[in-house]
């Protein structure tokens, strides 16, 4: 193609002692930590979460689907570029790809903790590491920091902290420590954010379960995007791009093909119950109007997505690879492209793949040439 192809969410698979090495040293007895357990193999151990992580989809990125299982896989095994910046110049440029939006893997988990402190303390730890593992290529690895948001002033802390290590976006917990976003008390801490001209992530699985996993397992995956989904209502329906039009926040990981019909929904839900906001709340524009304009939805290969774009903005459609995870398009993601894309306009295309998070995340293309 006659443009850089960059990947709105990628991901780093956090090395055993990232945390341990970074945390403050109240917490470093209780850091994330791997384990080898015979017969499970090794497992990323989060205190106070009910759950390990096993790393056999972390970083599977690759493999046919017969040999993807949740146990039984070492460290050493991993893809090396998920700890390793330099090796990952080289499965970038395997994949086709110039540059890669970069988010955690186990820092996702760390995300539903209930133990605010400990969640801070770890996403401070997280940062640190990221930052250097960033350093070495700025321009083609554009990490994404994390924010505990224990307080939406503590909230504005760390995200002049993560400005202030040259991270390029702040990756948000699902549920924040104080009320929800669609409160007022985060009316400065957004202002903040649009101030430093810091893109806000919502990734899936960093919102907890509010039910049981209904059938069999699988169709857990199913239902990973919903609590991106209802994030993006709260902040729609609840007024916040109403008082705040300059703010840009990136649903991660989701899928866009839901789109179209949720942005319908929204709009008939608010033509026949507009009473059902709380008093003195008003939208001057229809709820697709508020998504269509502030609402990034990144996706791998979700070809819906791709014959939809009429539907949406696709000014608001970016692109990714997800490596090294399971989902990962890595390395076949040049024929699943060539593909998927084969029915857009130059100009959809370019701006999906490219401009879109060129623009989002201030890329200067020139170094990507």
């Amino acid at each position: 193609m006659s443009h850089p192809i960059i990947s709105a969410d990628s991901h780093v698979t956090e090395p055993p002692n990232a945390f341990i090495d970074n945390i403050d040293p109240k917490f470093r007895d209780r850091a994330p930590h791997i384990q080898h357990i015979e017969g499970m193999g090794d497992i990323f151990v989060i205190e106070g979460l009910k759950v390990p992580i096993p790393l056999g989809i972390v970083a599977a990125a690759g493999k046919p689907a017969e040999e993807i299982r949740l146990m039984g896989t070492r460290f050493e095994d991993l893809h090396r570029g998920g700890w390793d910046p330099e090796a990952r110049m080289a499965d970038q440029e395997r994949d086709g790809v110039a540059a890669e939006v970069v988010y955690p893997t186990v820092g996702m988990a760390v995300c539903n903790h209930r133990d605010l402190d400990y969640k801070k303390a770890c996403c401070d730890a997280y940062n640190r590491w990221l930052g250097a593992y960033c350093a070495p290529h700025p321009d083609r690895l554009l990490g994404v920091g994390q924010t505990a948001m224990r307080t939406p002033a503590e909230g504005i802390e760390d995200i002049r902290a993560i400005a202030a290590m040259r991270l390029r976006g702040v990756m948000m917990p699902g549920h924040p420590g104080v009320e929800d976003y669609d409160s007022p008390a985060y009316d400065d801490f957004w202002e903040a954010a649009i101030d430093l001209g810091l893109p806000l992530s919502f990734h899936i699985l960093t919102t907890r379960d509010s039910a049981p996993i209904r059938g069999p397992r699988m169709n857990a995956f199913l239902s990973v995007i919903r609590g991106c989904q209802d994030i993006m209502g709260t902040l729609v329906l609840g007024g916040v791009f109403e008082r705040h039009p300059k703010l840009r926040v990136v649903c991660v990981e989701a899928d866009a093909g839901w789109v179209p019909h949720y942005m319908y929904r929204m709009d008939h839900a608010f033509k026949r119950h507009r009473n059902w906001l709380p008093p003195g709340q008003t939208l001057s524009k229809l709820p697709s109007e508020y998504f269509a304009e502030s609402i990034y939805t990144t996706f791998q290969d979700d070809w819906v997505a791709f014959k939809s774009v009429e539907m949406m903005n696709w000014r608001r459609l970016m692109w990714a690879n997800d490596f090294p995870h399971s989902d990962s398009t890595w390395p076949w993601s040049q024929q699943m492209l060539a593909e998927h894309t084969g029915d857009l306009t130059d100009a959809q295309r370019r701006a999906i793949l490219c401009d879109n998070v060129a623009e989002l995340y201030r890329i200067d293309l020139r170094t990507l040439a």
